[in-house]
């Protein structure tokens, strides 16, 4: 009888197990472990070719798994007592750090031999990270979010000091390290006393699960929030301003790019960043919505629309006045990303501040394309950075590309299309996000915010072009020969000049698929 009873009490809270809910990141897990294991059994002259292509296989394949997850899904749907969600929004992000993971694959097969590197281990630690941030764009609830941070944050501390025998390659993993686990303690510590809020909301028992804290939040009985959750919500602000690098909370940004292996630093700009948004996007749209019958739901989030507005002003100001006197093309670039994160907050306060679900809807697809189309055209430069700086960083000085535009014209003409789109000029990939995330802040009344965006675009204008005029029109002083490009760079470049051009001219695609995703809570069943 007592056997009996305890098998149904375990079954009534026995856990919705799905694993089909999380087989990408059960593929690329997968690959991870491999290529450990094929990279202790394979010699050191292929490793790169072996791990690399076993990457790219993984990849492949949970991507392809994500776009039969896009087909077959109608309405969002959760699993693992709602600790994993799998909605069209959490797919959008995760098809972003797949092609991210993939472009850092390509540019960094030829740079772990130039640097004496082992292939499999960097390959390894590139596969784990990108788990980490599928996790962060899958989590329904704040356990899980922070522990896909995490998975992410190790790895990507490792890979920022894989260049062991570099100084400056250990100089910016550490700084990376501290910093990062400074901002993590901010975040964990912000979701505690969000737990501890909740508890006092119904005096009962605390929550993480995202849509139970949407639900105790905008409660009819929920007559006055305790301060516990205000401080919370305001803690993982900042833990997650952090992990996006806006301002203020930028400060390792530039030295831990600059330090970093230039396929890491191109990694840590797209892949992180995104899934900082996702999550941040995650947490603030669908746990403190905005809940017109509740007084108090509505104050905190006019709270952090408002911080986030103030956020996006200073990022994009910040990032660009900064970027205009950087003599080094990867602490330019460092702050360039800066500057997009903050344009990218434009689009996060639209869906935020947006009361109708389609427009909602519109604002984060808005986010998702203007990411997505960053990380195209920010590869695109790294790649070509990677080539001219060669083995150890050597030329990443601006004064390095003097007249290099008509020796290696492929790779000039190339990078001038990438700093092109950065900058936003149209027909490329960056005009075409600017104006989705312009557009959808211009949908919900927020023209200053706008105004301050385009102002900022104009400021960016020197320091873009100020690259390319160096590469066209001044003469060399040292010797210097172009660059081989090797097949996977060459294929890396190739894609992401393809993708500035598609995006740019045929978004429409993109944009209807990332369109469909719509709000978590109101369509969790």
């Amino acid at each position: 009888m007592n056997l009996c009873l305890a098998m149904q009490t375990a079954q009534a809270v026995s856990p919705d197990i799905n694993f089909a809910l999380i087989m990408p990141e059960l593929l690329v897990s997968v690959a991870g472990v491999l290529v450990m294991l094929v990279d202790a059994f394979t010699r050191r002259s292929n490793q790169r070719w072996v791990t690399g292509l076993l990457s790219l296989v993984g990849l492949g394949a949970a991507a392809a798994v994500c776009v039969l997850m896009w087909d077959d899904q109608t309405t969002a749907r959760e699993a693992f007592n709602g600790m994993i969600v799998l909605d069209r929004m959490r797919l959008s992000f995760t098809l972003v750090f797949l092609i991210v993971s993939a472009l850092t694959v390509l540019i960094s097969m030829i740079w772990v031999e130039w640097e004496h590197l082992p292939a499999g281990e960097f390959h390894s630690l590139l596969l784990f990270a990108t788990v980490g941030m599928m996790f962060m764009a899958s989590g329904g609830d704040l356990v899980i979010i922070f522990l896909g941070l995490e998975l992410l944050s190790i790895a990507t501390y490792v890979m920022a000091g894989f260049r062991r025998t570099d100084l400056r390659s250990n100089e910016s993993s550490m700084k990376y390290f501290i910093l990062g686990a400074f901002s993590s303690a901010f975040l964990l510590y912000g979701i505690a006393l969000v737990y501890g809020g909740t508890s006092l909301l119904n005096g009962g028992a605390g929550t993480t699960n995202i849509k139970e804290l949407a639900l105790r939040v905008g409660a009819e009985n929920a007559l006055a929030y305790p301060a516990l959750l205000y401080a919370g919500a305001a803690l993982m602000l900042v833990g997650f301003g952090f992990k996006i690098a806006t301002a203020p909370f930028h400060v390792w940004t530039p030295d831990v790019y600059e330090g970093a292996p230039t396929p890491v630093t191109a990694f840590m700009a797209a892949g992180p960043k995104a899934s900082g948004f996702a999550a941040f996007m995650r947490v603030f749209l669908f746990g403190f919505p905005f809940i017109a019958a509740t007084t108090n739901a509505a104050q905190l989030h006019s709270a952090w629309i408002n911080a986030l507005w103030l956020l996006a002003i200073l990022t994009m100001s910040v990032g660009n006045l900064a970027a205009l006197v950087q003599n080094n093309v990867k602490r330019m670039l460092a702050y360039s990303s800066i500057a997009h994160a903050g344009y990218a907050l434009v689009g996060f306060v639209a869906a935020g501040q947006a009361r109708d679900e389609t427009l909602q809807s519109d604002a984060i697809a808005a986010v998702a394309f203007y990411l997505l189309a960053y990380a195209v055209m920010n590869l695109g430069a790294f790649a070509v950075v990677t080539l001219i700086a060669r083995s150890g960083d050597r030329r990443t000085e601006i004064e390095d590309y003097n007249g290099i535009g008509f020796t290696a014209p492929a790779l000039s003409f190339a990078l001038t299309l990438f700093l092109l789109s950065l900058l936003g000029i149209p027909l490329t990939a960056g005009f075409m996000g600017k104006v989705m995330v312009f557009r959808a802040a211009l949908d919900q009344g927020f023209v200053g915010l706008v105004v301050i965006g385009v102002l900022n675009t104009a400021i960016s204008v020197y320091y873009y072009l100020r690259l390319i005029v160096v590469m066209f029109f001044r003469e060399r002083s040292t010797a210097w020969s172009a660059p081989a490009v090797p097949v996977s760079v060459a294929l890396a470049i190739i894609i992401t000049v393809l993708g500035v051009f598609y995006l740019g001219i045929f978004p429409g695609q993109v944009l209807d698929a990332f369109r469909s995703a719509q709000p978590v809570v109101s369509q969790l069943k």
